[in-house]
């Protein structure tokens, strides 16, 4: 995955450039959907994500010191992220190598600074916002994360759709292992193939607390028994 720097290109935006700035983006975020295929750009290629409009607008990558402002700014950033991951099927980001094209505009030549984006992703995972992302536990103590799941899908939503798999094909009573139902032929076409194999055991996780399923042994030979 390619990366970026995570500060812009230009100076930062004087004091009075800001004060003008929280008034446009209010205004601009008045009128544009927060859907992730409102108001979209034009695109070269048919599997290229389209960038809403909003990302086209310079304050946008500065964080507005007016709170209202910043709440809806905030939102916004939300809705790209979660969109952007959906489509390139991210289950992760993280802070050292973010997607080049996600917090950086080379059309306008700015990028969201690496402090900005932990305030964005620190939102989504506030449980009043879905919660729509979770950062992940560092391996060391005293360290902060650098590195979160994207939640375009909730982990209890994953394990609707997993369970209604089992379902429909007739597999409630069978054992399958954790690679089968990433890599599996059976996960062929489905959202999940190929899913961050620490989110699936949490998705597993979910149906083992729903009563519907156990799991065996660890790692990918892991067996998945589903009631």
């Amino acid at each position: 995955m390619a990366t970026t720097s995570s500060t812009a290109s230009s100076e930062p935006p004087s004091p009075t450039e800001l004060t003008v700035s929280a008034s446009a983006v209010t205004a601009t975020a008045s009128t544009t959907s927060v859907a992730p295929d409102a108001q979209t750009t034009t695109t070269t290629t048919e599997n290229q994500f389209r960038i809403p409009s909003y990302a086209s607008f310079p304050p946008f990558y500065t964080l507005q010191p007016n709170l209202t402002t910043r709440a809806r700014q905030l939102e916004l950033w939300a809705t790209l992220i979660t969109g952007y991951c959906a489509h390139h099927r991210l289950f992760r980001l993280s802070l050292s190598s973010p997607p080049a094209d996600l917090f950086h505009n080379s059309t306008i030549a700015r990028s969201l600074k690496t402090a900005d984006i932990r305030a964005v992703l620190d939102y989504m995972s506030q449980p009043a916002n879905g919660p729509a992302a979770e950062w992940i536990p560092p391996t060391a103590r005293g360290e902060t994360s650098t590195t979160c799941y994207i939640y375009w899908k909730t982990p209890a939503e994953w394990a609707d759709l997993i369970y209604s798999f089992v379902e429909d094909t007739g597999q409630k009573g069978a054992v399958l292992t954790v690679y089968e139902l990433r890599e599996g032929e059976a996960s062929l076409g489905k959202e999940w193939r190929d899913i961050d194999e620490a989110l699936l055991r949490k998705v597993l996780n979910v149906l083992v607390k729903r009563g519907k399923a156990q799991i065996f042994g660890q790692e990918e030979s892991a067996g998945v028994k589903f009631f």
